[in-house]
């Protein structure tokens, strides 16, 4: 009888940890299909160019994170809110277009241009056109896991006339 209720025992634990095992996404559940990629760099570019910044962070996961450049990346989507509120901030009229998509092992490089005119507090009314990338690494549900975006900061800061304050 004691080695039935051992039995039994063992069972339950290893079918619970089991039940665990299945609630979490699979690895097939993170991948898209080369068309559903199109479409969510497509959407994402749109967030970016909607002056909502609390559209911009449903792309990633709860704890996603968007790193810019060589600034520390925001974690969570209140601080990925942030960058997107800044950007659109400076920028009222920006335009974030999707150039392009390629592959990096098992990242996805985002190509974008922003477009926009720095008249947001404190700019100076100047055009702004550069273009940049992020390599994405998604995660569970074929949300953004990692964003790590980069773009000239030096073409950057030219066109906003910073490097003329210095």
């Amino acid at each position: 009888m004691r080695a039935i209720l051992i039995c039994c025992a063992a069972l339950f634990i290893v079918n619970c940890g089991e039940a665990d095992n299945s609630s979490a996404p699979k690895q097939s559940e993170m991948r898209m299909n080369p068309s559903d990629l199109q479409d969510f760099a497509r959407r994402y570019a749109d967030a970016w160019s909607s002056q909502k910044p609390e559209s911009v962070p449903l792309f990633f996961s709860e704890d996603g994170s968007l790193k810019v450049n060589d600034d520390p990346p925001a974690v969570g989507r209140k601080a990925i809110e942030e960058v997107a509120r800044g950007f659109m901030t400076a920028f009222p009229d920006m335009r974030v277009t999707f150039d392009a998509l390629s592959a990096d092992g098992d990242r996805t490089v985002f190509h974008w241009t922003l477009i926009g005119t720095n008249t947001g507090p404190g700019g100076k009314g100047r055009a702004v056109r550069i273009s940049g990338r992020e390599s994405w690494r998604f995660g569970a549900y074929k949300l953004i896991a990692e964003s790590l975006g980069s773009f000239d900061a030096e073409d950057y800061a030219r066109q906003l006339g910073l490097e003329e304050d210095q």
